[in-house]
């Protein structure tokens, strides 16, 4: 029986994602799911606590997400089952690294359509919407995790403006550490299995032990098998 190589593995997935409705129109579906779960989750929160409260969950939030999805990022690029029911998902996944540049949008379609990449969320969010039911869960807490599950999709903007975008207010953001620098996220495509957050990097240094210990890295594997591939794209890189 012919064993296939890993890179004809990725070939294989990625023409499946390609060719199968089931795959490629999948995240769009997603989005849609993502965006309407966001907007209950949000109809939920209780808003009777001081100004401070909310601003101390914020931040709460805000270093909860960048870790979370900066996990979620590492198993990714480091998935190389591409033989899996998920397989053509993780080489799309992959691609990133090949074209890290973006088509040119509006930050708010960027918001809808990249959390189509966000399958996770469909599930985390309604967890979120079962919690908000029935359960009696603090105020602070149910707005931390809501503010999660936002700013899970507001990290996808972040890495976009960190590529795509010199804008001077975009650039002072970036300098205060409330978006992703440039010159920090780029030793994610320059080296190895680092740096794999992507909201702001501030949790990286945690990361980035957790992926010394449990990771093998991205260059010498999915890196690799990308290279190989000639075909078709995702929709949104440039």
């Amino acid at each position: 029986m012919h064993i296939m190589t890993k890179e004809q593995e990725y070939a294989k997935a990625m023409d499946t994602y390609h060719r199968n409705p089931l795959y490629n129109k999948l995240a769009l579906v997603v989005s849609a799911v993502v965006v309407f779960l966001q907007a209950v989750t949000l109809t939920g929160i209780e808003w009777d606590m001081p100004p401070v409260a909310y601003a101390l969950c914020l931040v709460v939030a805000y270093l909860v997400t960048d870790f979370i999805n900066g996990l979620v990022h590492m198993f990714m690029d480091n998935n190389n089952n591409y033989t899996s029911i998920i397989g053509p998902l993780i080489a799309v996944f992959h691609l990133h690294h090949k074209h890290p540049l973006y088509k040119d949008r509006h930050p708010a379609m960027i918001y809808i359509l990249e959390s189509g990449s966000k399958n996770w969320l469909v599930v985390y969010l309604s967890l979120v919407i079962f919690a908000q039911n029935y359960s009696a869960m603090a105020p602070s807490l149910n707005f931390t995790l809501v503010m999660v599950g936002v700013l899970s999709s507001f990290a996808e903007v972040s890495h976009y403006l960190c590529h795509n975008s010199f804008s001077p207010a975009v650039q002072f953001l970036q300098r205060w550490g409330v978006l992703l620098r440039p010159g920090h996220h780029a030793r994610h495509h320059e080296a190895d299995n680092v740096n794999y957050a992507f909201l702001n990097g501030v949790t990286d240094p945690l990361l980035n032990a957790i992926a010394h210990r449990t990771c093998n890295g991205y260059m010498t594997r999915s890196d690799l098998h990308v290279k190989s591939y000639t075909g078709g794209q995702s929709s949104n890189r440039a």
